[in-house]
This record gives structure tokens, C-alpha cells and sequence, in this order.
């Protein structure tokens, strides 16, 4: 660190005194933050030694204590800080810091930024600390923190190794009890507070994870106490604390972004925070009557029916932070919903064929389609399932004949049919919906675009429908009804699957191992460390307003009630290793092994957006995980005997995935090549995986007739009342098969928010300040890893603008921007945009 950060540190009193003993200079950073107070009384800091071990307490040497005093009004990127200077008085055979306490003794937090020590022979030493301190009135003992310096377990300098011991025994606690704002440990729970039973019988929920019938991954424990009518479920907090569930200090989102996130999210949160904000008004919005009408959404000033909701009475049902956020949006920033971009530049393009294809290749649900290269069974009889052989032309299929364009590798399928047959009856009876399995088959067209060749919708206990393209008449419309059906199967799957189950719920075990198993020392915990900022309290927040019962997704989406049970069906089949790109897009036919290519993998054509992209970042990913455990690890028996690795695995295995501890879907991690793999797969997730289901979102769903999320009719039978309906008026018809206004509003306020990247964001390839390590070479090597992904962007931007890969824009006129990775923004992307990949799972 350069010698300006140390212009305004206290002066060493007595020069003759230093001569005597070494003086320490040290700065302490903490956030200025509105609502908190930074140190009344002086905090005092004491520093361990690294290298001076002590008989006594079997741990480094420990300083005299330094007070805080006199802070100093600063600025650190951007953000309001108070820099504290102070001296240590240490013997001459103290040796290097290796850590400090720090103690709090006011009523309030404060949050620690960094801190820094300048010895007395000028050596500079680092403490990355972005934590809160709490009173030691509450947490009963001093806040430790660490310095930049990384060590495996079995180098661990014996003067930290009890404090390292320590520290994570602390971290794990005693699993009793519930949790308070301070604590700061970190334990797992099974999804029990979900349901609502004190409420009713409506909002029963089976508790998830820990049984054979309900798999799942495991979430932060809070310790809340049961419900009064199950005791299996845990209570659910109380109304106006549905945004201050516990998660860990260390967890929390920043002042800042909290408040973001409140002001971003006041329309679907005072649409949900009652189920029954409906009936406040006393009346149904009923659907939308024209196309025309729809439209309104992205002209009226949401805030007049905002200020509607408080008026008539919400403003004594609502936390009064949101009462006074919500009186402030509606009166100072009148927003619109912007338009999305699937409107933008053509109003009908969402229609065509070529663009409803193209979303499979690159729109957010893009790792569903896989390539058909076995036919099921009754091929033979002339049939693709229901599908008959023989009303697919070969002027379809460019000349070819079915089994050559099979063969070719040039027939697709997206696939909603298996996984949601069996809870068909359910949803259907129970949440009043009219909704289809589906499977879609398409061809690749010789330049690499696809088209849909038959649509096939299934009701159980019934033949199945089929339906293929057509361009006119009642064909076409009805065609269209069919795309609209497949079109909810593939948006309810991509919110509960590819992103809920499969980036958010899947990552926080992780998590919880990491903090728990993984000194802050360990380099593994300091490489992951960026990827899982705010994934706990992002997840705490969807499972108390989002995926609930009564929540925002029930009401929006046609699973309903039965939502998360469909989550829990679809994680019984989930492996880890099936999670890194190159095994996926094997594993779905889109690419095949290949030991020559760079990736280790070859993809079956170039024009598929997420498979070329994210085969560029992954490649980058990995290189930059190698390099970092490179230095560390020097040998396969160097993974092998790291306790803390081998502890952190296990308990991943057989606690944090508890229900999926089959040995064939983990790796075994006795090798460095496990290890690595390992790392580039939760990076993979948490960071480029998420990107690309989630801030695509309101591009493409904002406008629901592209991706509704539920429908309200079944496609109308000849001969039918219905049938009559649609034919007086196929747009009033389609439109009444979509959600009614009030479902409709809500799920584009929802995907707004979703979308949105908040100001303070991390980065791929950023989020990391200088001095988050002491080793150059491992800030060398995460330069080249920048390096690589601004390569990648340029790589990217180029594939935009190649008129011949038509899949990267389509129709719609949308450039596939989900996985670009915008590290030369420097962190300015906010906003909706379509691109940027956080280095964590957020939002």
C-alpha cells in the first residue's frame, strides 16, 4: 500500500521510546453509515503476533491494548468512512501481527472495512476485514480478524493455529437456541419455514430436505421456535419483520443495497405482503382486453396506484421503513415500467418461430434443450412419442429424411413432460389452472437457427394434442396457444429450477461449509469468499416474501401451493459433477468429449450463445482456479491431507446435501484435479450460471405473452363453446388464457426487480481490492484471469455483429449479452441491462 494511505496517522510520541520498542502505526477504516453509529466510547485493539508464540496461552503473543480515538471524516471508493489512527507499543521481540482483537464497548455495531498495520521497519501488513463488530455487551467476547496472509492448516505459524481453531469452533456454535442479530454462526436447517400452519390449513407446507420423500439442499438455521400447530414447521416471523430474518452479520446485505432493494421492490411487495391485498380493494382487475391495453403497463405511473394501497389502508399493515420509502418513490420518482427489450425494436417479433427457438439457444432458459440422437420407443410404429413421423415433411427438414437429420445430430427437443406428469392431477384440481406437459421437437436448419417441427401437450389420462406451425387462419392461432403453453412450462422451470433450485438453493450449503469448515486463513476460503456475498440473505429474503406459501411465486405461477414440492422432485436427480458446463452440454447432446479442443469439449455447432460463451468463461474460470490452487497445493497428497478441505467436503456431502450423499455424484477430492473441479464449478455457478438465468428476466418475460407463467385456459376443442369464443376473437381468447391483470402486474414488477444490478455489485474479475492478498504472484495471476474475460467481451461483441451466427440476435433484435462478463465498466453496470456477471449469486 502506498504511503499516502498513512499521511494522517498519528506521530509516534517518544522517539527515545522507540528506540527501545518498536512502534506499530495503524489505520482503521470503518463505514460511516446512516443509522449506525461508528465508536462513542473508544474501541480498543490489541494484535496477536504471528511469529512469537506464547507458552502461556498457547497462542501468538498479545500487545497492550490501543484505543481508537479521533476519527477522521474520509472517503473510500466512493463511500463515507471514518479513519482511525492509533500506535502499538509492542516488546522488540513481538515479532510480525498475525491477527487482532477488536473491542466494541458502546451499544451500537459498527462496520469494519479494512484495517492496516505499518511496523516499525516500514513492512506493510493487511487486514481485510468487511465485517461487523458488535457490542461486547451482546457477543460476550472480542471480534477476531485475520491478516492477508493465506495458509494451509499444516503451515499455519504456531502462534495463530489455537486462534485459527478457535475462531472456526465459534463460527460452528452449539446448534441451540435462536439466533440473534449478533451471532455470528453459521448451522443448517431443513426448508421448515416455508409453511404457515397458525394461518390455516391453505398454507400447510411439507418441510423440505432430510426425508427420501422431500430431498433438498439445507438452509441457514435461525432457531425460530415451532409453529403452534406442527411442530415440524418452524414459526414464521412476524409481519414487520419479514425483511430482518437472521442470517449472519457477515451476510447482510449493505445498508446501501438494502435500501436499494426496498425501493426496487415496493411494487411486489406491497402487492404480497398480504396475500389478501386483493380483496382490500374489494374488486378483481379481471384480464387484459387488447394487446393494446397491455401495453398501457409500460406508460401509466405505477406510484398513483402505490399511493391507492397506502391510502386505503396498507400504511397500517407495512413496516413503517416501507410506509416512508413508498411515499417517497411515488412522490419524487414516478417510475414506468421500461420496455422490455423483447418489444423494443418489433412489437410482434416474440411471434415468430424463428425467435421462439432462438430463446432455447439464448434466452434465460437456455441449458434445457438437448439434442435428440436416439428416438423413443414406437419410432418404429411411425411415432415421436405422440408426434406422427409422417406429418413432418422433409421439406422441414431441409430435404432430409427424419432418421438422417437424427443422425446429422440436427433434431432437438425441449422436454416438460416427464418431470411434470405426475403432478399434473394435482395442480390442475387444485389450483385451477388449465396447464399441458409438453415437449417441443425442432430441427437445426443448415444455417444453425432453429425451427419448430410439432408441439405436443399432454393432460393425464388423456391422448396427447399435437399441433404444428402454421402461418394463417385459426392454424396459426392456434399454433400460437400451443407456443404459449410450452412457453409457461419452460418459464415456471426456469424460476424454480434453473434458477431458484439450481444456482440460489444449491450454493448456500456451500456457503455454510465454508464459513464453517474453512478458516478465513485457508486460501480456498479466500478465493470463494467474492462468490458468496449476499446469496444468504438473498435467500432468506425469497423464503420469507418469494417462494413462501402464499409468497409471490405461488400466486403468480400455475404450480401454486405445489411449487416447491415440484423443486424437491427435480433435486432427487441433481449431481454436482452434471453442474459443470463442459459435462452438461455432453450430458444434453450439445457437445461431445474431445481431450484436442482447449475446452475438453466440442460443441456440436458454433451458433448456440450460452454453450460458446459460457464454454469462454468457464475456460477462464478454470485457468484462474488452477493458477491460485497451483500455488498452494503442489501435490495430489498436499489435497489429501488438508483437514480443513477434507472436512469442508464432507460436511457438504453428508450434512449440506445430506440427502444426496450417493459417492458416483461428488468427486472424491483426494486429488488436485478434484479440488479444482470443484472450485470451478461453485464459481461457475454462483457467478456465470446465475447471470444468465437471471438478468435476462425482464428483457425477455417483461412482456408476459412471451413467457407467461400460467394459463388460465386449455386450447379451446372444435365444436365447443370455447371454441366459438376464440373464433369471434383469437386475441381476446389468448389473452384470457394469460394470468388476469393484478397476477400479470405483479410478475412484471417481480422480474424487474430480479433484473435489476444493484449499484454496489462485484464483478467478475473485480470485487477484490488490492490488498486482499499478500502474495503478488496471486494478484499477477488474478490480473491475467481480468485479462482473460476482457478478452472474452471482445470475443463476444464480435459474435454480435457476425450477421451470420443469427442466433445471437434473432428477431427480436436482442444481442446475447447474458454472459458478458463487463469488467472494463469497473462496476458502473446498475441497473437492467442485460449483462454483466456478479461474481455471486445476489439478487
Amino acid at each position: 500500500m502506498g504511503q499516502g494511505w498513512f499521511a494522517s496517522l498519528s506521530k509516534y510520541v517518544s522517539s527515545s521510546h522507540a528506540a527501545q520498542s518498536p512502534a506499530f502505526k495503524g489505520t482503521f477504516v470503518i463505514s460511516q453509515i446512516v443509522g449506525r453509529c461508528c465508536p462513542g466510547k473508544s474501541a480498543s485493539v490489541q494484535l496477536y503476533s504471528a511469529t512469537k508464540f506464547d507458552p502461556n496461552t498457547g497462542k501468538g503473543k498479545l500487545s497492550e491494548k490501543a484505543h481508537l480515538k479521533h476519527g477522521k471524516k474520509t472517503q473510500h471508493n466512493g463511500e463515507k468512512t471514518i479513519t482511525y489512527s492509533t500506535s502499538f507499543e509492542v516488546p522488540p521481540e513481538f515479532g510480525v501481527p498475525g491477527a487482532f482483537l477488536i473491542q466494541n464497548p458502546n451499544n451500537h455495531e459498527f462496520f469494519l472495512m479494512f484495517a492496516t498495520l505499518q511496523l516499525s521497519d516500514n513492512q506493510i501488513v493487511h487486514f481485510e476485514c468487511n465485517s461487523w463488530v458488535y457490542p461486547n455487551s451482546k457477543t460476550k467476547a472480542d471480534r477476531l480478524f485475520f491478516s492477508n496472509t493465506s495458509y494451509l492448516p499444516s503451515l499455519t505459524p504456531e502462534a495463530l493455529k489455537k486462534l485459527r481453531e478457535e475462531e472456526l469452533a465459534s463460527l460452528r456454535g452449539d446448534g441451540a437456541g435462536e439466533r440473534k442479530e449478533w451471532d455470528r454462526i453459521y448451522d443448517y436447517d431443513c426448508y421448515n419455514d416455508l409453511g404457515n400452519p397458525d394461518k390455516g390449513l391453505e398454507y400447510e407446507r411439507p418441510v423440505l430436505g432430510g426425508s427420501k420423500a422431500y430431498p433438498y439442499p439445507r438452509r441457514g438455521r435461525t432457531g425460530r421456535p415451532p409453529s403452534k400447530q406442527d411442530p415440524l414447521t418452524e414459526s414464521r416471523p412476524e409481519l414487520r419483520g419479514l425483511l430482518d430474518v437472521y442470517v449472519p452479520p457477515d451476510e447482510r446485505f449493505s445498508p446501501r443495497k438494502m435500501s436499494e432493494f426496498i425501493g426496487n421492490s415496493i411494487q411486489a411487495i406491497v402487492n404480497f405482503i398480504l396475500p389478501e391485498a386483493k380483496n382490500l380493494f374489494h374488486q378483481d382487475f379481471g384480464s387484459f382486453e387488447s394487446f393494446a391495453q397491455l401495453m398501457d403497463l409500460y406508460s401509466s405511473n405505477r406510484h398513483l396506484l402505490v399511493e391507492g394501497w397506502v391510502k386505503e389502508g396498507m400504511k397500517t399493515l407495512l413496516p413503517q421503513d416501507f410506509v416512508k420509502e413508498i411515499n417517497h418513490a411515488s412522490k419524487e420518482n414516478p417510475r414506468k415500467f421500461p420496455l422490455p427489450q423483447i418489444i423494443q425494436g418489433n412489437q410482434l417479433a416474440w411471434m415468430d418461430d424463428a425467435e421462439f427457438a432462438r430463446e432455447m439457444l439464448a434466452g434465460v432458459n437456455a441449458s434445457l434443450i438437448q439434442c435428440m440422437w436416439n428416438f423413443p420407443r414406437g419410432y418404429g410404429s411411425g411415432y415421436i412419442y405422440s408426434i406422427k413421423t409422417s406429418d413432418i415433411k422433409e421439406t422441414q427438414l431441409d430435404g432430409l429424411t427424419l432418421e438422417a437429420a437424427r443422425l446429422q445430430g440436427r433434431l432437438f427437443i425441449l422436454d416438460h413432460h416427464d418431470y411434470l406428469m405426475p403432478f399434473l392431477t394435482r395442480i390442475i384440481n387444485s389450483e385451477g389452472v388449465s396447464v399441458y406437459a409438453s415437449r417441443t421437437l425442432l430441427f437445426r436448419s443448415n444455417d444453425d437457427t432453429l425451427k419448430p417441427l410439432a408441439i405436443e401437450l399432454s393432460l393425464p389420462g388423456c391422448s396427447s394434442r399435437v399441433l404444428f406451425p402454421a402461418t394463417m387462419g385459426t392454424e396459426a392461432a392456434l399454433w400460437q396457444f400451443a407456443r404459449a403453453h410450452v412457453a409457461v412450462n419452460d418459464s415456471v422451470h426456469h424460476h424454480l429450477i434453473s434458477h431458484w433450485l439450481k444456482t440460489h438453493a444449491i450454493i448456500e450449503p456451500f456457503i455454510i461449509a465454508t464459513r464453517r469448515q474453512l478458516s478465513e486463513m485457508h486460501p480456498v476460503h479466500r478465493l470463494l469468499h467474492p462468490h458468496f456475498k449476499d446469496t444468504m440473505h438473498t435467500n432468506a429474503l425469497a423464503r420469507s416474501i418469494l417462494i413462501n406459501a402464499g409468497g409471490i411465486l405461488e400466486k403468480t405461477m400455475y404450480t401454486g401451493k405445489i411449487s416447491m414440492e415440484l423443486s424437491s422432485a427435480i433435486y432427487r436427480n441433481w449431481n454436482f459433477r452434471e453442474q459443470a458446463l463442459p459435462v452438461d452440454l455432453v450430458k444434453r447432446g450439445l457437445a461431445c468429449e474431445d481431450p484436442d479442443h482447449p475446452y475438453g469439449v466440442r460443441l456440436l455447432f458454433e451458433d448456440y450463445p450460452f454453450g460458446v460463451d459460457g464454454l469462454e468463461i468457464w475456460a477462464a474460470v478454470k485457468t484462474w482456479v488452477m493458477d491460485f490452487c497451483s500455488i498452494f497445493y503442489s501435490s495430489d497428497e498436499d489435497v489429501l491431507s488438508d483437514v480443513e478441505i477434507q472436512a469442508w467436503w464432507s460436511e457438504i456431502r453428508d450434512v449440506g446435501h445430506g440427502d444426496k450423499r450417493n459417492e458416483t455424484w461428488w468427486y472424491k477430492m483426494d486429488n488436485l484435479s478434484d479440488l479444482v473441479e470443484t472450485l470451478t464449478t461453485l464459481i461457475w455457478i454462483a457467478s456465470a450460471l446465475h447471470a444468465s438465468v437471471n438478468f435476462g428476466q425482464y428483457d425477455y418475460g417483461g412482456y408476459p405473452p412471451n413467457r407467461p407463467t400460467l394459463c388460465q385456459k386449455f386450447i379451446p376443442e372444435e365444436g365447443t363453446f370455447e371454441y366459438a369464443e376464440f373464433l369471434k376473437n383469437p386475441d381476446k381468447y389468448f389473452l384470457k388464457m394469460l394470468p388476469e391483470r393484478f397476477e400479470m402486474t405483479v410478475g412484471v414488477a417481480l422480474m424487474e426487480v430480479l433484473s435489476r444490478h444493484t449499484s454496489d455489485e462485484a464483478y467478475l474479475g473485480q470485487g477484490r481490492s488490492l490488498e486482499w492478498t499478500d502474495s503478488g504472484e496471486i494478484r499477477q495471476r488474478f490480473e491475467t484471469f481480468r485479462q482473460h474475460l476482457q478478452e472474452a467481451e471482445k470475443r463476444i461483441l464480435e459474435r454480435n455483429k457476425n450477421p451470420n451466427l443469427k442466433n445471437r440476435i434473432g428477431p427480436a433484435k436482442i444481442p446475447y449479452t447474458l454472459l458478458y462478463p463487463d469488467t472494463l465498466n469497473m462496476g458502473s453496470t446498475w441497473g437492467i441491462t442485460g449483462k454483466g456477471i456478479p461474481n455471486s449469486v445476489s439478487i
